[in-house]
């Protein structure tokens, strides 16, 4: 039955291959290549198994009083979310993971998803992201930039113990070997709480690990790079780099688009970039009682748009993913070869040091508040609450 489940699911991916043109050239889907002339099923496959975020209606209203639904807006936060749990894929199923409709998923695939749910108490959920964006300046309902929801992220993921992701935003088209490795070695707070639990593993070497297998010290890097590649159009001189980082291991795709039209891009086909699109309105899903999640909505099962590189705008955001210390060495190995060798203008600066001339860096620690990430809305209205019974409990 799974073998049938799976061929039917091949049959309904191939209606909609015939929009992929008849080419010899790879494609590149996060780091993975594929060709279409001999396993463009399991393209499709790769491609139905990240996780797809778009437009919701009928949630509750965010704030208590804003919008209850983001179409119109909320495109490049939902390109923002989907980049991020393309890294918890990563981190906790490993890349290869694939999604079926119907067949069960680990716990952790449910866990993945509930951080992303539409509700105020859910770490990434729309409502944390537009509130958290009050911050960098923008109105509940106003659209973000590609930087603006990267600097959102490395907020919340401060909150997040689960997943206790390290989230560096470069600055200044730069890069710091220095400031990264300072900042994932720094003790994580699920480190200290797996100490504290007693739930610390010995690994084949002796090492403590914690339950997902990590060596307590490194915290994992979700590592964004926000660029300008161009004044009004991308200048051609970066096109070559730009496509060179989606055959990276560690990628995470970008975030893009166009003018308040924004895209998660996650792979190319030549000259076209392939891009999941959030510009759709479903309703509202929650959990089951079980915990699980009615998944279907959350995965595109059609062939992915595309959209040729010289239409992108130049405002960019790129994305990647290192689990292990040795997986950002790597990825500087490949800046270097890849990216940065005979690029008379650079796309962006990959340096050891700390320049000399910035403000010091200092790796981002949780807020002292009392509350959990997802709870940290609803702080306030439990201040007021607790205020008015302190009154009545005086009178």
């Amino acid at each position: 039955s799974v073998l049938s489940r799976y061929e039917n699911q091949i049959t309904i991916l191939s209606d909609y291959l015939e929009e992929f043109p008849e080419t010899d050239e790879p494609v590149w889907i996060l780091g993975r290549q594929h060709h279409l002339n001999t396993d463009k099923s399991k393209l499709l496959l790769d491609i139905s198994a990240r996780l797809w975020f778009t437009y919701r209606r009928k949630f509750s209203p965010i704030g208590g009083t804003g919008p209850s639904s983001d179409t119109g807006w909320g495109c490049m936060l939902r390109c923002g979310q989907m980049m991020l749990a393309q890294a918890l894929i990563c981190r906790h199923l490993g890349r290869d993971w694939q999604w079926e409709e119907h067949k069960k998923q680990p716990e952790e695939y449910h866990r993945i998803l509930r951080c992303f749910l539409d509700r105020k108490d859910c770490c990434y959920s729309i409502h944390q992201m537009a509130q958290m964006g009050v911050g960098e300046g923008k109105s509940i309902g106003e659209w973000f930039g590609p930087n603006t929801v990267a600097q959102v992220l490395k907020k919340l993921a401060l909150f997040d113990e689960w997943n206790s992701l390290a989230v560096y935003v470069s600055m200044d088209n730069t890069v710091v070997i220095e400031d990264i490795k300072k900042m994932c070695w720094a003790p994580g707070q699920s480190s200290s709480v797996a100490h504290s639990s007693g739930h610390v593993h010995r690994g084949a070497l002796g090492q403590n690990r914690n339950p997902a297998g990590l060596c307590p010290g490194w915290r994992p890097l979700l590592l964004i790079i926000p660029l300008r590649l161009g004044i009004n159009h991308i200048n051609p001189v970066y096109i070559d780099a730009f496509k060179e980082c989606f055959k990276m291991p560690q990628s995470l795709g970008a975030l893009g688009g166009k003018p308040n039209n924004a895209y998660y891009f996650i792979g190319f086909l030549g000259n076209e970039l392939i891009y999941l699109d959030p510009h759709t309105t479903q309703s509202f899903v929650d959990s089951e009682e079980n915990g699980t999640v009615d998944d279907k909505s959350f995965h595109c099962q059609q062939a992915p748009h595309r959209m040729k590189i010289m239409n992108l705008d130049p405002s960019v955001a790129l994305g990647f993913f290192c689990k292990e210390e040795c997986d950002f060495d790597n990825w500087c190995s490949l800046v270097q070869k890849e990216i940065l060798k005979q690029q008379s203008l650079r796309m962006f600066e990959l340096v050891q040091k700390h320049p000399p001339h910035w403000p010091p860096f200092i790796p981002p620690t949780k807020p002292e508040v009392t509350t959990t990430g997802a709870e940290l809305i609803e702080s306030t209205d439990k201040l007021f609450e607790l205020e008015e019974e302190f009154e009545i409990l005086s009178v």
